[in-house]
This record gives structure tokens, sequence and C-alpha cells, in this order.
């Protein structure tokens, strides 16, 4: 499946759905993502667009370009495709984000920045 991604410590990513899209070339993939506050926060990109909808907690956001900011639960946000940027959980418990992704098919969903 090309939904794997490298799984880090204090953070737990599960598919809930894959489709092929409409616009050739395209997948859908949908992970419920929950991270704790010891995870470190790692730069990474995606092959597209990632939309995020914060289901628990708050998490901080940094994303090149547009600086960092925190989202709490029932907030959203979008990620621009191949946009640098990384997440930790903050405020002292775990927080859970439901994030789609609208990416290339075939390519590694999650790229790690240098």
């Amino acid at each position: 499946m090309s939904t794997s991604a490298p799984q880090a410590p204090g953070i737990t990513r599960v598919v809930l759905q894959e489709h092929d899209l409409s616009v050739p070339g395209r997948q859908m993939i949908q992970n419920r993502v929950t991270i704790t506050p010891e995870a470190q926060a790692f730069r990474h990109w995606h092959p597209g667009e990632e939309i995020i909808y914060v289901l628990e907690g708050q998490l901080e956001y940094t994303i090149e370009g547009e600086g960092t900011r925190t989202y709490s639960a029932g907030e959203a946000l979008m990620v621009p495709a191949e946009t640098v940027h990384a997440v930790r959980s903050v405020g002292g418990h775990p927080g859970s984000e439901l994030a789609t992704y609208f990416v290339e098919k075939g390519k590694p969903f999650i790229v790690l920045a240098e």
C-alpha cells in the first residue's frame, strides 16, 4: 500500500480510507493521527494538499511561509502541496487530527524535509 509511512515515537497514524479520485493520477488518503506531548516535531511535506481537522487537544503547526500557530479541537487548516511543515502537541495532553490528503498516486505521501 502506498500509504505506509514511518511511525515516529509518540505519533500513531491509522489509515481510515484510501480512494482513487476522478482527477487522473490523484488519490485521497484519510488518516486519524494522534500525537503525544513527548513526540518530536519533524519537518516533512506531501505530494499534494493536506486538509486537517483537529479532533482533540491543541496542536501547534509550523508551516513554511506561514509561521507557527496553535489550533484547538474543532479548528481546521490546510497545508499547501509540497510545503514543508511540522506539528507537535501542546498543552500537556495528546492531540489528534483527521488528516485528509489529496496526493499524487504512487508517490510516498510523507517525505522528510532536510
